[in-house]
């Protein structure tokens, strides 16, 4: 190798490309030559013995763009040493060879994907249709305070899913809990997920049921706790009924598992920042915004940093002064999550910049370890990090 590094070197009319002018050349990444370099593939013809800095010969281009070709089908490492000797050996019978067996593995592994899958599928299709063993049919009648009912769909009823694609998020998840007497409230729309719990008095006798309520059913519902006194809500195994100020609505449920919230909301301990919100919401709308954004379902949003400051106190930052330890939001989600609680104090409880934010009622109102009242906002990656 040293000795074609130095005729290379010596060579007037050969052109050196660097590293990275190799790679945008070729489409492989920096640490991609670097790796096929030490795996004797495709070798710099020049090394700069103080720095280590590769260099490649300009006819190399042809041969990093077939690399590059192969390893985004996956090509084992070693057909690629046979491949690129029989490439530039002219040897077309051996790389015709190799490139028709490695084609029949990647069939032969689509069609072993396709048999898991679908085996995955039935079992989805069985779990789906299949009534568990120790469910109760029976209808499950709730009386709750007409007040605290609304204020809990209140608190959630903004983290709706309005994606046509997810039908299992377009509605509210209520999830009776009789071991500890509890009445779960939830949604998520994957980006956020609000959550609130009510107790129920000794009057109920729950049994476990958890049914998802269409957003229109869940507003309708609301519209009759307007009157407080109190609600008698009645959960079947496909409809719900409500009835409250000599009123009634009801309709049927959707077909459809909620997913498993209870995963989603069991967070490691974060810090837990105390929040003036009316200071928070004023400064969120004057803030600067961290430029634009869009998600998953085509629109855009304001995204908005947050940190702690020395003396513990939230504060929201500009890009320039942004701390170590910062967290960008969806700005409008933020504030949704504040409004809804009617609340003038807050926590905010800070897992880190990958971690979800959760907006959590202060301890002293909280009344139990799990929170009655919690929203999750995911966290936004800012484009220069």
């Amino acid at each position: 190798m040293e000795s074609t590094a130095n005729e290379t070197r010596d060579d007037p009319g050969q052109q050196l490309l660097s590293i990275g002018e190799m790679a945008r050349a070729s489409g492989l990444t920096v640490s991609a030559l670097r790796f096929y370099d030490g795996a004797g593939i495709l070798l710099p013809v020049q090394v700069d013995p103080g720095s280590g800095y590769r260099w490649y010969g300009s006819d190399q281009r042809t041969e990093a763009r077939l690399l590059a070709r192969l390893r985004r089908v996956g090509m084992p490492l070693a057909d690629l040493r046979l491949i690129l000797a029989g490439w530039a050996g002219q040897d077309t019978a051996l790389v015709g060879k190799l490139l028709d067996a490695h084609l029949l593995r990647l069939q032969d592994g689509l069609d072993d994907a396709r048999r898991e899958l679908s085996t995955v599928r039935d079992l989805l299709a069985l779990r789906e249709h299949q009534m568990p063993e120790t469910a109760d049919t029976a209808p499950v009648r709730l009386t709750l305070e007409a007040e605290a009912l609304a204020a809990a769909l209140d608190t959630v009823r903004f983290a709706v899913s309005t994606d046509p694609e997810l039908p299992m998020l377009g509605g509210v998840c209520f999830d009776v809990d009789p071991e500890d007497r509890t009445l779960r409230l939830v949604a998520t729309d994957r980006y956020r997920l609000a959550l609130s719990q009510l107790p129920l008095d000794a009057r109920s006798a729950p049994v476990a049921r958890q049914v998802l309520v269409p957003a229109a059913l869940v507003d309708a519902v609301r519209a009759l706790l307007g009157s407080g006194g109190e609600a008698v809500l009645t959960l079947d195994l496909d409809r719900i009924s409500l009835e409250a100020g000599g009123s009634q609505a009801g309709g049927s449920v959707l077909e459809h598992d909620f997913p498993d919230y209870r995963r989603l909301v069991r967070l490691a301990p974060g810090r837990r920042v105390p929040v003036d919100v009316p200071a928070l919401r004023a400064a969120l709308s004057t803030a600067e915004v961290h430029g634009s954004r869009r998600d998953q379902d085509g629109g855009d949003f304001d995204i908005a940093v947050l940190g702690v400051s020395p003396d513990g106190a939230l504060t929201v930052v500009s890009r320039e002064d942004r701390p170590a330890d910062h967290f960008a939001v969806n700005r409008e989600f933020l504030l949704d999550a504040l409004a809804v609680t009617a609340r003038d104090q807050l926590v905010l409880e800070l897992g880190g910049p990958v971690a979800p934010l959760a907006i959590r009622l202060p301890d002293a109102e909280d009344g139990r370890e799990d929170g009655r009242s919690l929203s999750l906002l995911m966290p936004v990656r800012l484009d220069d990090e």
